[in-house]
């Protein structure tokens, strides 16, 4: 039995290339649960798959898709049963495994979840390892005291699959959200998904000269790294934290040690790929219960299999807001 996947391959020359291609089961790598794909998602990691590799892709010819939500059609693991609804993000799958770009996937059954109850397939990939990290970051800004009525909480890369989520919960939770952007034509965007300022990406750009300015925010969801998050370390509020969740301004930190000792800031790093079951489960519960629908449907730009070459290669650039939805069947 056949179905479709976007492979991408590898010539002798070292370039690489994706298509649509119609390929047999019997292609698929060994696990426990075989699922029909129904959605998968494009992060920045797919980005670099659906290209050269990024140093993520071990061999070739590979399906990319680090996310996927389908219904279980056979399983060895007495968890799941035909008929299931899933979800897999992380893992390395889609990187070192063959992942979600296609209408099936077989994957092992402890890197599954239920989709929670209130959540379709395409949701939670509207959702995706994006939005999976950016509950993981707010549980974690939570877990060291961030409560609602604090003071503004700034999101960086707010325009973004990690920023768009994020702004979108902080807001429904009841959080004044400071929406950090490099594109003043998303600022409408961020304002309906609930931020109450935009912040130019300008202001925070460059490291202060000084290790501590002046107090101002009460938490902080981080996409970029680099010198934007050395710079908002010395404007947090005692006591504080930051959730780094990405690196798209750099993996340096040009920072000092003074806001942690003097403020008591908290740095927080955030790992969705790796982080156990039970974590998952209660970030899916969390989304199902937090996350507006409604909100949620502003951010998804609807795509197929073909379309994702050319995704790829924008997101690489900076250039897709929100989240893109990939419709594997379509």
């Amino acid at each position: 039995m056949t179905f479709t996947a976007l492979i991408v391959e590898k010539d002798e020359a070292g370039a690489t290339s994706a298509s649509v291609q119609s390929i047999g089961e019997d292609r698929l790598p060994e696990g426990d649960v075989t699922v029909a794909v129904e959605y998968s998602t494009l992060n920045y990691k797919d980005g670099l798959c659906l290209g050269s590799g990024g140093g993520l892709v071990r061999a070739w010819p590979h399906v990319p898709g680090i996310d996927f939500a389908g219904t279980v059609e056979t399983s060895s693991d007495p968890r799941y049963a035909p008929g299931d609804r899933v979800v897999l993000t992380g893992w390395r799958v889609g990187e070192v495994r063959w992942g979600g770009y296609a209408q099936k996937a077989r994957v092992k059954a402890d890197w599954l979840v239920p989709l929670p109850q209130g959540l379709t397939t395409r949701d939670a990939m509207a959702v995706g390892t994006a939005g999976l990290t950016a509950m993981l970051a707010i549980m974690a800004l939570e877990d060291h005291g961030l409560k609602p009525g604090g003071g503004p909480v700034l999101v960086t890369g707010a325009a973004g699959g990690v920023g768009s989520v994020a702004t979108a919960l902080l807001a429904a939770l009841g959080h004044e959200v400071a929406a950090v952007t490099g594109r003043p034509e998303t600022a409408d965007y961020l304002k309906g998904l609930g931020a109450a300022t935009i912040v130019p990406r300008e202001d925070l750009a460059e490291t202060a000269k000084r290790p501590l300015e002046s107090e101002t925010w009460a938490g902080c969801v981080d996409a970029v790294g680099g010198a934007m998050l050395a710079r908002l370390l010395g404007q947090m509020k005692y006591g504080t934290s930051v959730a780094a969740v990405g690196l798209a301004g750099g993996a340096g930190l040009p920072a000092t040690v003074i806001p942690f000792l003097l403020r008591g800031v908290n740095l927080l790093g955030i790992d969705s790929v790796m982080r156990p079951y039970g974590d998952r489960v209660r970030a899916w519960n969390r989304i199902a219960s937090d996350m507006s629908m409604e909100t949620l449907a502003q951010m998804i730009r609807p795509a197929t299999l073909a379309d994702l070459p050319d995704l790829g290669k924008a997101i690489l650039k900076g250039g897709v807001r929100g989240r893109v939805v990939v419709d594997v069947n379509a």
